[in-house]
């Protein structure tokens, strides 16, 4: 069983906390790797892409803000596999290289995608590789900066670039639409913590859903009532969540509190000591959902915000980005 491998049976096993744990694991075979990246295999179709344009990128040279090099094909399907793709995602890769994640995504998936490459030439071997691949109509690779592209649209975002890249992308991507997917080949987001990863050999990637906005005060009551049957104030650090639900003048913990995407679940026992468990969806300034009581009593409820959304430093531009963005 390879490093690797055994690594990211031990976080499974160990759930998110294991994950962090792993990251300073993992962080050295992803470096080296990036140090000293492997040639992709020279394919007919490569062979004849870089001979029409002129140009064979060399791994490990350098870019704008990164060196390219490539991914493996067969850990790109496995990275969009991880990320759940669909025929009915859209897939942006910042950092596109030669187009190797936009044409997976299309032809394997069957899900429209976006490769955004800062490098000229690179652009074109990516562009005559999606239409020798058969992926053109599905898949597209256009010249442009990841610091200043639009990549909102994204229902999956793959991304293959430096540790501090990343981070100076994490606050645009933590105002993407709740439960886009993020997979990350090699490195990770600073100190927000991934929700899956997977490794082969020594590749590694990470996996995140962008969490809805839930840190704040919420009033829950039956549709159709008068006043709130309780309120639930929520704290918020990316995806953690805890807090404390007032219920008839008491207070009560949330248990097993779990956000991913806009899917928010908790527990807490109620005012006559009953087990309540909510499971909802966010939108906005509203959550609706199922309460279900230990002895199966269910009741549609719905909540909302009361005041404004809790500050959320976390999700604020990391220190040192203003750089790539004129600042």
């Amino acid at each position: 069983m390879s490093f690797l491998r055994s690594a990211t049976r031990s976080v499974r096993a160990r759930g998110r906390r294991g994950i962090t744990a792993a990251l300073l694991v993992l962080c050295l075979p992803a470096q080296a790797l990036a140090m000293h990246p492997p040639a992709p295999p020279q394919t007919p179709l490569r062979e004849a892409c870089e001979k029409e344009v002129g140009y064979r990128p060399e791994p490990g040279q350098k870019g704008k803000d990164a060196i390219w090099a490539a991914t493996p094909d067969e850990f790109v399907t496995r990275m969009l596999r991880m990320a759940g793709t669909s025929a009915d995602d859209y897939v942006i890769d910042l950092g596109a290289g030669d187009g190797n994640f936009a044409i997976a995504a299309a032809r394997q998936f069957g899900a429209r995608s976006l490769g955004i490459e800062y490098n000229a030439e690179l652009v074109k071997l990516a562009q005559c590789m999606v239409r020798g691949s058969g992926a053109e109509g599905r898949a597209r690779v256009v010249e442009g900066d990841v610091f200043k592209a639009d990549f909102s649209r994204a229902d999956v975002l793959t991304i293959f670039l430096l540790p501090h890249l990343n981070q100076c992308l994490r606050h645009r991507i933590l105002e993407m639409r709740p439960g886009v997917r993020v997979a990350s080949y090699l490195f990770s987001m600073g100190d927000w913590e991934p929700d899956d990863m997977t490794a082969m050999g020594l590749d590694v990637a990470f996996l995140w859903v962008v969490p809805a906005r839930v840190g704040g005060r919420w009033a829950f009551r039956e549709p159709g009532s008068g006043g709130a049957a309780f309120t639930v104030d929520i704290t918020q650090i990316y995806q953690k969540i805890g807090g404390e639900v007032v219920d008839g003048g008491t207070r009560h913990p949330l248990l097993g509190a779990s956000l991913r995407g806009d899917l928010l679940r908790f527990s807490f026992r109620d005012a006559k000591g009953v087990h309540q468990n909510f499971t909802g969806r966010v939108a906005g300034r509203e959550i609706a959902g199922d309460l279900r009581a230990a002895d199966g009593e269910s009741a549609e409820v719905v909540a909302t915000l009361q005041g404004g959304p809790r500050p959320s430093p976390w999700a604020e531009m990391a220190p040192r980005c203003g750089k790539f963005y004129g600042k």
